[in-house]
């Protein structure tokens, strides 16, 4: 038997009032190997893709589109409450150009946010809240 490490619940909200840095996501549970993340994003983030990993979007709070490249239905709009997983190898660029929007990301600890891309939105190392 595995020991428990947190039985504690997790306030979204009040996660998501600790920081408000933009597309800098935040690990605030983790469960089989995987990492359930909140970030706050604004404006767009840039094209890229994760070659070994599927990325669900869940809109917390404002709005953002999700661009899949050549995407015959064209672009998902997300609005609260709504959800989107990009399947692996997909090439797609999130955009909150409507204000600020919160998402809450679940997916593989090793995902790196800029999939196989290195820019200035890089984060390696992510901080656990």
């Amino acid at each position: 038997m595995s020991a428990v490490t947190n039985l504690s619940k997790v306030n979204i909200n009040e996660k998501a009032s600790l920081f408000s840095a933009h597309w800098t996501p935040k690990i605030i549970g983790e469960l089989n190997g995987q990492h359930v993340k909140l970030a706050k994003l604004l404006g767009e983030f840039g094209w890229h893709s994760h070659k070994d990993e599927d990325e669900l979007f869940l809109v917390i709070k404002g709005q953002v589109v999700i661009q899949l490249r050549n995407n015959q239905n064209g672009d998902i709009l997300l609005n609260e409450g709504d959800m989107f997983i990009v399947p692996r190898g997909v090439e797609h660029n999130p955009k909150a150009e409507n204000g600020e929007c919160t998402v809450l990301l679940f997916e593989p600890a090793s995902t790196v946010n800029t999939g196989g891309e290195r820019n200035d939105k890089t984060h390696l190392e992510l901080e656990h809240i």
